[in-house]
């Protein structure tokens, strides 16, 4: 069996770069790009190399800027039954001597429906209005030009905001409010309550100067691992269940729960934990004898009516028969699982390996810019095979960037085996930004495999999380803990072994339902309910039917609606309903865009008061505050969540270009399977760290978006220096083939404005050489699956390296939204 070298000699190369010229880059990114304290980003063309990643927050030398006007979260959580209404208040003070816009991104539930804001100012409150994004967007603009102050509240991602408050000046304190609700479902009887407090780094390799605005907010400044959140974090929550809560803990912070009475309590955050706005806030509980709080809720409004369904599932039982079975088990070794995260992620794979049995078939595949496979096939799980994977699994440190699709491409395109049912576990953090890429290459599957995706860590993006569960049929699960891979690996086993409930239909019978949402049930995995949003007319009257396969066995659950009194509390419900249609329309919008659901998200939107992709909330006070000097746009740095490294910014922009070449598949370079195995020989390669050379500002960026030898020097096959003595060369397109929906011309001349950037790749001398290569331009313009057909006289390094840039180019969309196929066969010329 083939077992490859996991730590490669570029990988070693790769974080002693990191390590050694990290510091520099991350300084001159904080300088060199928008965004860093007294900057606005906004108003700043990005230089063409530079890309939507994080960077360090380096303190500003003016002292009259306040660069950290975000100075306390407080949240106030009431959760009645299943449902929870959270309002959370943030504080911005100037104490600095000059206007400031503050800019903070902020994370949310996934299922949360934000139905309100407000702003504060003194003695005012203003009220916050819904409306189209860019609408709300321009309102804003148009008063914070004007002098007034002005909040806006922009959804960037179903889980990651972004609040803007205009014009706070010397001494002001500004207070906005935000409400949402959000539904608690349990499984296996837990109801878990999450309040996110920190957008992890998000790794992206997509160019700043193409972004559009709504993408932009993964620029954002960190602060170095160990350091304290530099705002003051506090929640209290109250539980009201209606029937005894049988025990609840808060494994996330210390905190204080009081019993009011058997069915109700109070938590308090306790005053050490300050700032405990690092990692998410976490609250589970159950309730009496396990038993879940399932049925019908009604809402009887002025002009519409709304309900919920709850149905209980069955008690999990086991088949007398399984269907041979496939693990792929895809583990995220990226710098932003440095430390704390892939221990996690080892201990918890090592746990899922000793638990199958000898009949599995089981395959690894570890992923950061590149990606490695214990083997081309699935292996048994014997005792020897396992024992290779532990091996292989235990030496990861941590470094690269996170090239989560082209991993998810290369493991999904594993040939299969014949009457093996394939089960496939993605363990990671979900930094990243191309959720809707990964869900739609899920949907890609249809249904061939079910997907188990472990998020782990203490802040992780559990929109791709729970979205991958739930676009593969499947089940998320979130570790925070060490101690608790143990626990989920066994409840991993428990849910795979087979479903709770299958083949699920749902009869409302005389009760009458419409624009019922979601339209039909998945399979039911774990011991939760089904969940049913929708409307209805009439009285509140029938038999609402709930059906399924148990096993083998036929499972019905009835419920009389007649005996359900329609309540004003259950007012949350319209909000609920249209969220998660909202929800529903978007993942099929990432699928295929479509002018009409677009319009159709947005009405929602705005009917229902709602943030969302395209409607954003603004307030605006009627006064003007400001006059003569320039409000100074900051944006609030953000701490590293607990456990998470500095290397989770090692692929800062600064950094990248000098890397590019000893770093394969940082930029979408996927190459055939081999392209990223190095065998245990090649450690033996003489690498060295070249001097760093420091200049002025322009020098450096300069040379940060030149040749990767400046940087990094590989002895032996690439000795000369830089750009002396080097040889003039042109590239040459020799031939070009194009299959699809894009002109030849159109790509021709794609490629030729992109040719020149390939000399960064070959240091000083770029030698006679003949190179065929082919790629796919998907549906975007984006490439993907970059190959070599054919070379001469090319080093393995400067492939990569060359595969990497390409991987970056853009094309014009085809036109029928199909992929097209490109070979160039190519050459250089000295001149």
């Amino acid at each position: 069996m083939k077992h490859p070298q996991i730590l490669t000699g570029r990988r070693i190369l790769c974080a002693l770069a990191a390590a050694f010229i990290l510091p520099v880059c991350c300084s001159l990114a904080a300088s060199r790009y928008p965004g860093g304290p007294g900057q606005a980003w906004a108003q700043e063309p990005e230089p063409a190399d530079k890309t939507l990643s994080p960077y360090f927050f380096v303190k500003s030398d003016d002292p009259g800027i306040d660069q950290l006007p975000l100075k306390s979260t407080s949240v106030v959580v009431n959760i009645s039954a299943f449902i929870a209404d959270v309002a959370v208040t943030q504080v911005y003070r100037n104490d600095g001597s000059k206007p400031v816009e503050a800019m903070y991104v902020f994370p949310a539930s996934t299922r949360a429906a934000v139905y309100g804001m407000k702003m504060t100012i003194g003695e005012r409150t203003v009220t916050a209005r819904i409306g189209k994004r860019q609408e709300a967007r321009e309102a804003y603009e148009k008063a914070r030009q004007e002098g007034r102050s002005a909040s806006l509240l922009e959804q960037d991602r179903p889980n990651v905001f972004l609040m803007n408050v205009a014009n706070i000046l010397p001494g002001d304190e500004v207070e906005t409010e935000l409400r949402y609700t959000e539904i608690l479902v349990p499984t296996d009887g837990v109801y878990e309550f999450v309040y996110p407090t920190v957008v992890g780094p998000r790794y992206s390799n997509q160019p700043a100067a193409m972004a559009p605005a709504s993408e932009k907010w993964s620029m954002n400044p960190y602060l170095h691992q160990g350091e304290s959140p530099t705002c003051s974090f506090d929640i209290k929550a109250r539980v009201t269940a209606g029937v005894p809560i049988g025990e609840m803990s808060c494994p996330s912070h210390k905190a204080a729960i009081a019993y009011r009475d058997k069915s109700a309590a109070d938590i308090d955050l306790d005053p050490g934990e300050h700032s405990g706005g690092n990692r998410d806030f976490i609250l589970r509980y159950r309730l009496a004898g396990d038993r879940i709080e399932s049925g019908l809720l009604l809402y009887e409004g002025s002009e519409e009516n709304f309900f919920l369904l709850m149905g209980q599932p069955p008690k999990r039982v086991t088949p007398d028969s399984m269907p041979p079975r496939e693990y792929i088990f895809i583990v995220d070794v990226s710098g932003s699982m440095h430390g704390f995260p892939l221990e996690i992620s080892k201990k918890l794979v090592k746990d899922l390996l000793t638990g199958l049995r000898p009949t599995d078939l089981f395959n690894i595949m570890t992923f950061s810019g590149g990606s490695d496979l214990l083997s081309e096939r699935s292996v048994a799980a014997s005792a020897d095979n396992i024992r290779l994977a532990i091996e292989m699994i235990q030496r990861p440190q941590g470094a690269g960037g996170t090239e989560l699709l082209p991993a998810m491409r290369r493991a999904f395109s594993l040939p299969r085996t014949e009457k093996f049912a394939r089960t496939i576990v993605i363990a990671t953090d979900g930094y990243v930004t191309v959720e809707p890429e990964v869900f739609d290459l899920i949907r890609q599957l249809n249904g061939d495999a079910n997907i188990f995706p472990f998020g782990i860590g203490t802040s992780v993006n559990r929109h791709i999380i729970e979205g991958m569960a739930r676009i593969g049929s499947g089940e998320p699960f979130v570790v925070t803990r060490a101690d608790e891979a143990p626990g989920m690996a066994e409840k991993f086993r428990k849910y795979v072994q087979s479903p709770v409930l299958t083949q699920i239909k749902v009869n409302f019978g005389d009760f009458q339902a419409y624009e019922v949402t979601p339209s039909g049930v998945s399979d039911i995995f774990a011991e939760r309910p089904a969940v049913v949003f929708g409307k209805w007319k009439g009285k509140p009257q029938g038999t609402i039917t709930i059906s399924g396969l148990n096993g083998r066995e036929k499972y019905e659950k009835r419920i009389d609606v007649a005996e359900i009194k329609p309540l004003a509390e259950n007012s949350a419900l319209r909000y609920l309903w249209a969220r998660t249609l909202m929800t529903q329309l978007s993942d099929y919008n990432n699928l295929k865009a479509s002018d009409e659901r677009v319009k159709e998200i947005t009405e929602l939107g705005i009917r229902y008061n709602l943030l969302s992709a395209y409607t954003s909330f603004v307030a605006i006070d009627t006064r003007v505050r400001r006059q003569g000097e320039d409000a100074v746009t900051v944006k609030q740095p953000l701490p590293l969540p607990q456990g998470v490294s500095d290397n989770a910014l090692a692929e800062t922009q600064a950094c990248i270009p000098a890397m590019a070449a000893t770093s394969p598949g940082r930029y979408g370079y996927s190459g055939p399977a081999d392209s990223f195995k190095t065998k245990s020989e090649s450690l033996g390669g003489s690498y060295r760290i070249a001097e760093a050379k420091i200049g002025s500002a322009q020098d450096q960026a300069r040379k940060a978006g030149g040749s990767g030898q400046e940087a990094t020097d590989r002895t032996g096959d690439m000795e000369s220096g830089p750009d002396e003595g080097a040889h003039r060369a042109e590239f040459v397109i020799e031939r070009l083939t194009v299959r699809g929906g894009l002109s030849k011309e159109a790509v021709r001349q794609a490629v030729e404005q992109n040719l020149p950037l390939l000399r960064q790749c070959f240091g000083g001398n770029i030698p006679r050489f003949g190179l065929s290569m082919e790629w796919t331009i998907d549906r975007t313009g984006s490439v993907v699956n970059v190959r070599v057909l054919s070379n001469k006289g090319m080093d393995k390094m400067v492939l990569d390296c060359i595969g990497g840039q390409i991987g970056r180019w853009s094309f014009p969309a085809p036109k029928d939204g199909g992929k097209v196929n490109v070979t160039v066969t190519m050459s250089a010329a000295n001149s």
